[in-house]
Order: structure tokens, then sequence, then C-alpha cells
């Protein structure tokens, strides 16, 4: 008798069945929560499994797409009903700046109709409404070829959830803020924590005092998702004089107590001089992901206006370190993510290669997507052939100024010869050709350039051979 059992669906936790949560498409043991982000779950392969953490990184001091995510993922914890936890000093601060449904959704009753589109309940008695910045493509009609109408849209990101698809990722507005009543409810359940990491004079001691804060949350039985949140975390203002040592011993030692807790999951950012590669050495975000599930790098443009100029319609680029695999030896991502491109091109994303991923911030929404350069380098402007670097100002023997790649082509035509004297205080050039005369009258200029005319039918002159003669008013420098 074989002692292998199947496992009864019946007998798992009832965590799948909870709002906001789903089953991994990877494993029927893992069970997905969303970021609140679609574009980043599907980079996660599905959401960020319970008992896994995931940790951003964002270098630019001029930005904030780190903590952007992590209010997503409040958001979206609140919205889900679970429990969220977020250890910060200024945790009400971070609170009152989250993003909540768009406002002409909450002003309409529940069950009712705005604009032709039904709107679905949301928790907390609110509804929302499925708001897209891009125009829809009905009716559209090519004008290149009929052929192509029948062809799907190129697209550079995943869709938004739709109102009837089940309530997984919901969609926020970047211009809505979350309801004071609606955090104090969650404060006065129990649904909703704020924590201080600790004393953060002694070295350490703020890391070890957010660990045993976390297992406290952990250890209570609950029947619903904790969310665990840290924003900023080496920030010195919260976690003192913190050392490389201590960021990784506090990151593992927190993905030890996901696995031994599996209802909770964390996502950390760290802070801006801890996102440097080279904070601590080289490969310090390489450890940062061996000790983590899930890392990525959201490196934003702002500080090089050069790569702000080349890819105007996005903000930054993502970098994946690590990715989520909790109970399978392959990420799911590397099989479910449709932005990634790695499985079949089914989608129309590719699936013969990584594709490269960047992120934008639009005046409602963060999104993450494909990078694409658009036709002809740019659409906004047309590029063309730049003059050589090395070009210089030269002047000619009658007291022209020409560049020195027209120099040799800007010569002096009279009796068959040739005579370009070029002098700058320096060498001088004589190019002479042999041959008969070119007539004055059928000489042609074309782009800046002397070319001669194309020969007549009934005669076929022979092209002259050029001579290039180098006199030097300093013979001993040039004395070969």
């Amino acid at each position: 008798m074989s002692s292998f059992k199947r496992k009864d669906p019946s007998k798992q936790s009832n965590l799948k069945s909870y709002e906001g949560t789903r089953v991994s498409p990877a494993s029927s043991s893992t069970i997905n929560t969303s970021t609140g982000i679609s574009s980043l779950d599907d980079i996660l392969g599905g959401g960020l499994p319970l008992s896994c953490s995931l940790v951003i990184a964002a270098p630019d001091l001029h930005s904030s797409y780190g903590e952007l995510v992590q209010k997503y993922w409040v958001a979206e914890g609140l919205a889900c009903g679970h429990r969220v936890c977020v250890i910060d000093d200024y945790a009400e601060d971070f609170l009152r700046d989250l993003m909540w449904y768009p406002k002409s959704a909450l002003s309409v009753a529940s069950g009712a109709t705005s604009g032709g589109i039904k709107e679905k309940e949301g928790p907390l008695g609110s509804t929302f409404e499925d708001e897209e910045d891009e125009p829809t493509p009905t009716d559209r009609k090519v004008k290149i070829a009929w052929r192509y109408e029948q062809m799907k849209p190129f697209q550079t990101t995943v869709s938004t959830p739709s109102l009837t698809s089940e309530n997984y990722c919901h969609v926020f507005d970047l211009t809505s803020r979350v309801p004071t009543p609606v955090v104090n409810e969650k404060l006065v359940s129990g649904k909703l924590s704020l924590l201080a990491p600790g004393n953060p004079n002694r070295t350490g001691g703020a890391t070890m005092s957010a660990l045993r804060q976390v297992e406290q949350v952990l250890q209570e039985q609950s029947t619903v998702p904790i969310r665990i949140c840290i924003p900023s975390l080496g920030s010195p203002a919260t976690w003192g004089d913190i050392t490389p040592s201590n960021v990784l011993q506090f990151l593992h030692s927190l993905r030890g107590l996901l696995r031994k807790y599996p209802h909770g999951c964390a996502s950390i950012t760290l802070a801006p001089h801890l996102s440097s590669d080279n904070w601590s050495g080289s490969g310090w975000l390489q450890k940062v992901g061996w000790v983590t599930d899930a890392s990525l790098t959201l490196a934003a443009f702002s500080a090089d206006p050069a790569l702000s100029a080349t890819f105007p319609s996005h903000h930054g680029i993502v970098h994946i370190t690590a990715l989520p695999s909790p109970s399978t030896l392959v990420a799911p991502s590397d099989r479910f993510s449709t932005l990634r491109g790695l499985a079949s091109s089914a989608s129309g994303f590719g699936g013969s290669g990584e594709n490269n991923l960047a992120f934008k911030c639009t005046r409602k929404r963060l999104i993450f997507e494909t990078l694409h350069l658009d036709l002809d380098g740019g659409v906004s402007e047309r590029r063309t052939s730049a003059p050589s670097s090395t070009a210089v100002e030269l002047t000619t023997a009658t007291g022209t100024s020409i560049s020195a790649s027209a120099a040799a082509k800007s010569h002096d035509h009279s009796q068959g010869t040739c005579n370009g004297h070029v002098s700058s205080g320096g060498p001088r050039i004589d190019i002479e050709f042999e041959g008969p005369a070119v007539p004055e009258e059928k000489k042609a200029v074309v782009a800046g350039e002397l070319i001669a005319p194309s020969p007549q039918p009934e005669t076929r002159p022979k092209k002259p051979k050029k001579k290039v003669a180098f006199f030097s008013d300093r013979p001993d420098v040039y004395d070969f």
C-alpha cells in the first residue's frame, strides 16, 4: 500500500477562500495576495505568496516610487479586509496619504450606474468603477492595410481587473485619499496596527525590537491574512545607525518568521542610501535577494537627464533580483508572467527571451510595462546624423571659415588643378587631380560635397587620379 496521499482541498486552510487571495497557478498549496497593482502581480507570477517577503529598492533620492508601491500594498490590504501592520515612526503620516477608490465611485450609491458603466460594491460599503486611461478600440479603422484590422493592438502592460472578475486586485486612484472614518474603523477593530521599531540609539536595537513585535503579531490566532509593511528600512531617523549585517540579519530572520507563520506576508522598502548596489561593497542588492523571497529595484530616470530624454514615456527601469518560489523549484513568474515574456507568446508579448521592464506614474495610477523604443528613435523628434565631435573650425587661405571634415572638399579649381590650402598656424595640404579639367558649368554640389558630373554616353573620361602633398612649417616635427 502506497504511503503517498493526495491532499484533500477541503482540509486546506480557508485563507484561499478569503477575499483578496487566490490559489497560485503553479501550486495548489500556495496562496497569493495582491499588491494592489495588477502589472506588479503579473511580474511576481500572480501576486505575492503568503509566507513570503518582498523588498523594493528605490535608489533615487528625488523620488518616492518605492513608498508609492508600499501605499498600494497597504491600501489593498485595507480594501480586502486583511490585517495590516505598519512598522514606522511616521505611520500616521504614511496612512494619511494612502490612495483609495475614485471620487466619482464613492459618490454613487451601491448598485447604481453611472454613464452606462455598471459599478460593483466594494468593501466598506464603497463602490468603484473601472476607469481606463486608454481609449477603447471600438470601431477602429486601419488606414494602412485592411488585413491588419483583425489583429490585436500592441500592448505594453496587462489590463486592469474587470468588475466581473473575482475581487482580487482593486482599482485605486492616485487623486483620491482614503477616508478618515475607514482608517479609524480599522484601528478600533484591530485590523490596522501601527508599531514603532524601537530605540534607534543602540546599534541593532531597532531591528531586534521590530522582529519581536512582528512575531507577537503573527503569533495571534487569526484566519485573516496578515500584511507586514515596513517603509524605508534603514532610515537614520527611524532605525538609527544600521549596518549591512543588521539589515541582512533582519531580512533573513523575518523570512524565517513568515515560514513559521504561513498566514503572513511582508513588503519592505529600503531607504535610498541602502538601495545602491555599492552601499556595502559590490553585489549588495544581490545579497539582499538571497535573504528575501522577492527583490526588485525601481531605478528612476530623474537622476539622469539623458535617460529622461531618451525615454520620455517612462519614469524608470525595473531590475529583478529575485522572484518568489515558495513551493516550486522554478519561480511561477517564469511560466505565467505576461510582461516578462518568457512563456509562450499567446498574448503578443513575445516568448523568445526576457523583456525589458519599465514603470511610469500617470495622474491616476502606477503602471509597470515592457520597454520599447519608439519608431525612428522617438515620436516627438526625428533624429539625424550629428556632426562629428572631433570636427574643428579651420581657416582657409582666403579667410573662409570651414570645418576640418570639409576642409579637403573646398578647393580652388582653375586650369585643371584643385588646390586647397588649409592653414591654422600649422601645416599645409595640397591636393591635385591629374587629368582633363572639369568645366565650371558642369560642376555640382550635393549635400556640401563636390562631385563630378555624370559622364555623357558618347564620352567616358577616365576618373582623375588624386595626389596629396603634405608641407609643414616645422619639418623637424613631421620628419619621418
